[in-house]
């Protein structure tokens, strides 16, 4: 016979709460559940913030700045989720994406938040080579339309 399966108190990545057998108010558990992943699939922050936002909406979330204070202290690092006029607090996992709605691009979770750095199209020189141009303002442009680069700029030749 084989053994049955055992599941620890929570998921590994999110921390997301696991029912178990016999367990009173199991609604409690699937409400937090259900919340943290409404709160961190396709995940959109505000922003960075170093303290409890003024007035938060339910359904946004703000990467918490380090040496936070207020309702974030001791939670730098991780995704404040205001869920039903409460903060959940979820800590990222490696090669976390988000989109931030301040900067307008994606960040990336790397044992800190990172974002990707803009790109200076070329312009000038005593060579233009507009085929070559031509290419990097396109794949610039699919950097932009994808969320990793804010736009903006034109190519001058």
């Amino acid at each position: 016979m084989t053994e049955p399966v055992t599941f620890d108190e929570s998921t590994p990545r999110f921390a997301f709460p696991m029912l178990y057998a016999a367990q009173a108010q199991k609604e409690y558990f699937v409400n937090e559940a259900l919340s943290r992943v409404d709160a961190l699939m396709q995940c959109v922050v505000e922003g960075i913030a170093s303290s409890e936002p003024a007035t938060p909406q339910n359904g946004q979330n703000w990467i918490v700045a380090n040496a936070a204070s207020g309702a974030f202290q001791g939670q730098d690092g991780k995704i404040a989720c205001r869920q039903q006029g409460q903060w959940l607090f979820a800590a990222p996992s490696p090669a976390m994406l988000v989109f931030d709605r301040t900067l307008g691009k994606q960040r990336r979770f790397d044992g800190e938040w990172v974002s990707a750095q803009e790109v200076e199209l070329p312009g000038g020189g005593p060579i233009v080579d507009t085929e070559a141009r031509a290419a990097i303002a396109a794949l610039r442009e699919a950097m932009v339309r994808a969320g990793i680069l804010t736009g903006g700029q034109e190519i001058v030749s």
